[in-house]
C-alpha cells in the first residue's frame, strides 16, 4: 500500500516563469501562474512541474559531486535525438556532455537555461 500519492517536482530558479515557458515548449502543455514565484507546467498526461522562485539561486555543477552537486535531473524520451537537440538548443539550452560515442549510450546530457541537467534519451 503507498503512502502518498504523487504530486509534482517543485524546481528552485532564478524566473520561474521563464523555465517554465522552456519547458512547455519542449514537453507541451499549459503554465498556470500561482503568483509571481511559482508557475505550474501541466504537461499533457497529468504531470506536473512547478517553477519556484529562489532568488539565490545557483546552478548545480554537473557533474560533480563535491561541491554544489545536482540534487536531480529529467530525462526525456525522444524519437529523433538530433532533432531534439537542435529544438533544444534553440530554445536557449546549453549543451554539457554530447558525446554519445556515436550513438551507443543512449543520452545526451544539457543544461536548462537556468542551469539544471537535463537528458535526451533515445527512445
Amino acid at each position: 500500500m503507498a503512502i502518498a500519492k504523487y504530486s509534482l517536482v517543485a524546481v528552485d530558479c532564478p524566473d520561474p516563469e521563464a523555465l517554465a515557458g522552456f519547458y512547455a515548449a519542449v514537453l507541451g502543455g499549459d503554465v498556470k501562474r500561482d503568483d509571481e514565484d511559482w508557475y505550474v507546467l501541466h504537461v499533457p498526461g497529468g504531470s506536473r512541474i512547478a517553477f519556484q522562485r529562489a532568488s539565490d539561486f545557483r546552478p548545480p555543477n554537473w557533474p560533480r559531486g563535491d561541491d554544489n552537486s545536482q540534487q536531480m535531473h529529467f530525462d526525456f524520451d525522444v524519437p529523433d535525438i538530433e532533432a531534439a537537440q537542435e529544438q533544444v538548443l534553440a530554445l536557449g539550452a546549453a549543451p554539457l556532455d554530447l558525446d554519445d560515442d556515436g550513438g551507443r549510450r543512449g543520452f545526451r546530457v544539457y543544461a536548462d537555461p537556468a542551469g539544471h541537467p537535463f537528458c535526451l534519451c533515445r527512445a
